[in-house]
């Protein structure tokens, strides 16, 4: 056994010295060490020796095989330099490249921007450190409005004394309404617009909550605008958005930006609406998704926009819940955990 081994080794050092090119090289590979080779079929016999010659076989096999791979592994390199191509074995398995993923809510806002694209709406965008006037006070938010106090907002000053209290002070947007001020400020009404963007709540986090969150602001503005225009866009995005008909309900709501308000709610999506319904929609079965309204004419007026000749309506889209109601995501918190393997699945 040992002789036949040095001789099979000798025999493909000689042979390895005559090839040129690639194709004989592969041949000579398969000739000797391939699945059925001479080599291969060579070291299979070692089983049946004793555990002793076992011992001594084995090593000088493991010796001579390590031998010829370097030995073809040099003459490889050599054709290489030679013929200055370089070398493929197609028979050896493809590396898989990894691929980024986008997070769901990305894939719902690219979407909702391309489909309000279609409609003539406009995609804009707004500051997420935010004067209290574009985020309260042009909104007919005054200074003893409960959304003013810090149990909801991130106010950029801890000490209250240190604020001004002239609507200069900042803080960081608790929604993308802000942008409907600087919207209509810059491009005047008519005006058709959407503002996808971050906001921020002073709020304890659970299965449907978050600090950090994702909405998307729209507005419409231009004469003649009424309720029944906002509540058929709503049905029509809702049902495009899951691809089908999403049973909804309106009702009323109030926000001081808009009179009138409502709240346009959608069957949940994680219960299908089951009865007793799930932590998502606080066991109601209903999730609230979509407030919105016409617009308040002090809000127009902060717009510089006249309320005597334009109405419009806006509402405020929630990214993550429509993110969460989409991809039947039960917990919210996984939108910010920086886990991979939650975003991977998208």
């Amino acid at each position: 056994m040992k002789n036949k081994i040095e001789e099979i080794k000798n025999k493909i050092f000689f042979e390895l010295k005559e090839i040129k090119e690639s194709d004989a090289l592969k041949d000579l590979e398969m000739q000797y060490i391939g699945r059925k080779g001479e080599f291969t079929s060579l070291l299979k016999k070692i089983s049946s020796l004793s555990d002793a010659e076992k011992r001594e076989i084995g090593q000088i096999a493991n010796l001579a095989k390590t031998e010829i791979f370097f030995a073809f592994k040099k003459t490889k390199k050599i054709i290489l330099n030679e013929n200055n191509n370089e070398f493929i074995d197609l028979s050896l398995p493809g590396e898989k490249r990894a691929e980024g993923h986008l997070n769901p809510i990305s894939l719902v806002s690219m979407e909702l921007e391309e489909l309000f694209v279609s409609m003539g709406f406009m995609v804009l965008d707004g500051p997420e450190l935010e004067s209290e006037y574009y985020n309260f006070e042009a909104l007919n938010i005054p200074a003893h409005h409960p959304a003013r106090d810090m149990q909801d907002t991130f106010f950029v000053s801890e000490d209250e004394k240190n604020r001004k209290g002239d609507g200069n002070d900042l803080v960081l947007r608790t929604h993308t309404s802000s942008v409907q001020i600087r919207a209509m400020q810059k491009h005047g009404a008519p005006i058709r617009c959407v503002a996808p963007g971050r906001v921020f709540r002073a709020e304890a986090t659970d299965a449907v909550h978050e600090h950090t969150f994702y909405q998307m602001e729209g507005l419409m503005v231009g004469k003649d605008v009424n309720l029944s225009n906002l509540i058929a866009v709503m049905q029509d995005l809702i049902n495009k958005m899951f691809d089908r008909e999403v049973e909804t309900r309106v009702r009323p709501g109030y926000f001081p930006f808009v009179e009138p308000g409502i709240e346009l709610d959608i069957k949940c999506t994680i219960c299908n609406g089951k009865k007793g319904g799930c932590p998502s929609c606080k066991h109601t079965t209903w999730l609230e998704l979509l407030p919105a309204g016409m617009v308040h004419p002090n809000v127009l007026k902060a717009g510089k926009v006249d309320p005597k000749e334009y109405s419009g309506f806006a509402f405020g889209l929630g990214l993550t819940r429509l993110a969460m109601m989409k991809y039947g995501i039960g917990d919210i918190r996984h939108f910010n955990s920086g886990d991979l393997r939650f975003v991977g699945q998208f």
